[in-house]
């Protein structure tokens, strides 16, 4: 990935000069009075590590695979939030001392164990694309920082067609993960927008959930049985498709984010790869009504296998950058709803008849398919397009929540009031789009994109607009987060999330795990 920014850096654009004119007029937006640092030029404090504790972790690893050079250690810096990318265009930055890349569990085993007799913090790294700060370089009190890339840990360990289960290691990223599975006719059906980036090991640390989430569901979902190194040893989880052994110790690990452990395989569910793929869009007079119709829909258990529903504003910007990102908006304005049908042709004909019925009933008016196709066709863009507008000075940025139906709109409301409050009493009232993605028969989560001219100090400036939203979730009673995890960012909301007592139980299990407190400091579990 490109260390400044989202992706191949071959795929980096400028701002279409259209889009900028509209984002120039709309909000204020003018060109920065910087421009970012070339990586020659950034900064780096010295290597903390003592010749001692780099030749014991070169001892378990092999010297070639201890990076201390900058490119290394600037490529882990962090995660991919907007806040993050604007750090990496400073000269000062913060970086993990050293990049170390095991080959086994056995091999990350001995590196925790390394890491805690010297007290080195450990980062677990896969594909770097948190956008909640879950990757930050924390020392945290500690003598140094390392970054434990397991970017080595590539292999399909098993796919059993009989049991339609994969045994897969966490530095798989997704497209690969799909390579082997598909050879055998198989997929995992997850597709997140960081699909093309994040691996397997972070699908599992960050509960991820992927735009096929109706019909595949959440990545922790499928997770059947995983495998986690600790510095005080090996957890082996999941030995049967159900249990009634007590509680259930994978939903410690899953969405624990490197802070109890290193997730160092994953066994999970899959699927045949389906035969046909058919995207449509469907319009609805206002969010409203189609929240309604999705609702309804989850209710009577006929979910398609992708549900997306966007905002009177969102519905514009998609119409609005259709000529230039491959957006697609409904023609006759409303809101724009995306329909993913996947399975065998029969099927696949059988319950798009089926639901075309009920949309109707329920107010929805068919588009066709050619905007679900370029819906599809642009999924993975949309992070480069927030480079450009960084680079042209504006500010952009997304974040989500989930809550029930009966608090939705109540909290699609405050959310959207609170980002718009905060941003316009700093001088750059923003615009503020939200869609539907992921819906449930009790609820159904809400994404927000937020984009306003960059003030002064646009990192705090953003930091400002997100405590607002943050704290207007909490109040709602909706979820800090839906699928983009903790990490820092979320941390402080936890309480509001789980209680005092829940606290301490991630507390325990942590101070069980990780007694020296080396992994991933700072995440997840606010302090004592």
């Amino acid at each position: 990935m490109d260390w400044s920014g989202w992706g191949d850096p071959a795929r980096r654009r400028p701002l279409p000069e259209s889009l900028q004119r509209l984002l120039e007029q709309a909000l204020g937006m003018r060109a920065p009075s910087g421009t970012p640092v070339a990586r020659e030029e950034v900064r780096l404090p010295s290597v903390a590590l003592t010749a001692k504790v780099e030749g014991a972790l070169a001892a378990v690893v092999g010297e070639a695979e201890v990076h201390t050079d900058v490119a290394s250690r600037l490529a882990h810096a962090g995660g991919k939030s907007t806040p993050d990318l604007l750090r990496r265009r400073l000269v000062e930055q913060s970086a993990p001392d050293a990049v170390v890349r095991p080959g086994s569990h056995d091999e990350v085993v001995d590196l925790l164990r390394v890491c805690a007799e010297g007290s080195i913090a450990v980062v677990p790294f896969g594909g770097g694309t948190s956008v909640v700060g879950g990757v930050q370089p924390a020392r945290d009190g500690h003598a140094a920082v390392v970054a434990l890339d397991v970017g080595r840990l590539d292999r399909l360990v098993e796919a059993d067609k009989t049991s339609m289960t994969a045994r897969l290691e966490p530095g798989l990223r997704g497209p690969e993960a799909e390579r082997l599975l598909g050879g055998r006719g198989l997929t995992l059906g997850h597709f997140p927008q960081s699909f093309e980036y994040a691996t397997i090991g972070g699908f599992a640390a960050t509960r991820s959930s992927g735009q096929a989430s109706s019909g595949y569901g959440r990545f922790d979902e499928m997770v059947v049985g995983l495998r986690l190194a600790t510095p005080r040893g090996t957890l082996e989880l999941g030995r049967a498709p159900a249990s009634a052994a007590g509680p259930d110790l994978r939903q410690l690990v899953l969405g624990s984010e490197g802070a109890f452990g290193v997730i160092t395989e994953v066994t999970v569910r899959v699927h045949a790869v389906p035969e046909e793929c058919v995207d449509e869009a469907w319009r609805f007079a206002d969010f409203g009504s189609g929240v309604e119709a999705f609702r309804r829909l989850a209710q009577a258990g006929r979910l398609p296998t992708i549900v997306r529903l966007s905002d009177e504003a969102e519905t514009f910007a998609n119409l609005a950058m259709a000529d230039d990102v491959g957006g697609g908006g409904a023609p006759e304005g409303g809101c724009l709803a995306i329909l993913g049908f996947e399975g065998d042709a029969e099927r696949v004909a059988a319950s798009r008849g089926e639901l075309a019925g009920l949309l109707e009933e329920y107010g929805g008016s068919p588009l066709g398919t050619e905007l679900g196709a370029r819906w599809r066709e642009g999924r993975y863009s949309a992070p480069y397009l927030r480079d450009a507008v960084l680079d042209a000075g504006g500010l952009v940025e997304t974040l989500e929540t989930a809550t029930s139906w009966s608090r939705l709109q109540t909290t699609y409301a405050a959310v959207r009031d609170a980002l718009t409050r905060a941003l316009a009493d700093q001088g750059t009232p923003p615009l503020v789009l939200c869609h539907v993605s992921h819906v449930y028969p009790t609820g159904a989560s809400l994404y927000f994109t937020v984009a306003a001219a960059q003030g002064a100090d646009p990192i705090s400036q953003w930091v400002q607009a997100k405590t607002a939203a943050s704290d207007a979730i909490a109040e709602c009673g909706a979820t800090i987060s839906h699928h983009h995890a903790v990490g820092l960012d979320h941390r402080d909301w936890m309480e509001a999330e789980i209680g005092e007592l829940g606290i301490e139980v991630l507390r325990a299990v942590k101070n069980t795990l990780d007694p020296d407190g080396i992994l991933n400091p700072g995440k997840l579990v606010p302090p004592a």
